[in-house]
C-alpha cells in the first residue's frame, strides 16, 4: 500500500512547443493546450492485479480517470507545426519511499498499443512476465516517436498500479510513496 500516490505530471519541453508547434492537452473535445498536465492523485493505493483493470481503460475517458487502487490518465500530443519532427518521451521517478517501485507497474498506451513496464524481478533479475524492464533505476521508460507529421495527434494513456502478483510485493512496501513525471522533449542526450 502506498500513500500520497499519484503525483504524476506530464511536461512538454518549451522549445519543442514554441519552435516546432507541438502541443499537449487532456481533453480532445475541449482542447486547452498547456506545457504541464497533472493527473489527480489517490490518497491511498493498495495492490491489485492487472487482471482487475477495466478492459477499456485506454478508451474510457480523457484526462484523469482513476479507479480503485490505480491511477489512469489520458492525454494528447498534437503537431500544429509545419514540419515532421521526432520527439522523445520518458517517465522518470522523482521520489521513491520504501522501495515501492519494486512492485509498481506502469502501463503505457500509445495510440492503442499497450506496453507494461516493471522493474526486474528481485529474485531472478529477469523481466516480470508480460512486462518490459525499466530503462534504468530512475527511468521507467525512454522511447522515441519518429516522423510525427503536421496534423498528427498521438493519444497516450498512462496507468500506474501496484501489482499484487509480483513476488516483490511484500509487507515491506507498506507506507511507501512514489512520485513520477513524464517528459516530452525534442532531443535526448544520454
Amino acid at each position: 500500500m502506498i500513500y500520497e500516490a499519484g503525483h504524476f505530471t506530464v511536461i512538454l519541453d518549451k522549445n519543442l512547443s514554441w519552435d516546432k508547434g507541438i502541443v499537449i492537452y487532456d481533453n480532445l473535445a475541449e482542447k486547452v493546450v498547456s506545457r504541464r498536465l497533472e493527473a489527480s492523485r489517490l490518497d491511498v493505493m493498495d495492490n491489485i492485479s492487472i487482471k482487475w483493470l477495466p478492459e477499456n481503460i485506454d478508451t474510457e475517458a480523457d484526462g484523469a480517470h482513476n479507479g480503485t487502487n490505480y491511477i489512469a490518465y489520458t492525454y494528447y500530443i498534437e503537431n500544429e507545426g509545419k514540419e515532421h519532427v521526432n520527439y522523445w518521451y520518458s517517465i522518470l521517478m522523482d521520489d521513491v519511499i520504501l522501495n515501492v517501485d519494486e512492485a509498481i507497474r506502469v502501463m503505457v498506451y500509445l495510440n492503442g498499443e499497450q506496453t507494461v513496464y516493471a522493474k526486474l524481478n528481485g529474485f531472478t533479475e529477469e523481466p516480470e512476465e508480460g512486462t518490459k524492464a525499466f530503462y534504468d533505476d530512475d527511468t521507467v521508460m525512454l522511447e522515441c516517436r519518429e516522423d510525427f507529421a503536421p496534423g498528427d495527434i498521438d493519444r497516450f494513456t498512462i496507468v500506474i498500479f501496484i501489482e499484487g502478483d509480483d513476488p516483490d510485493c511484500t509487507n515491506a512496501l507498506l507506507g511507501g510513496e512514489l512520485k513520477m513525471h513524464m517528459e516530452i522533449t525534442e532531443e535526448h542526450i544520454d
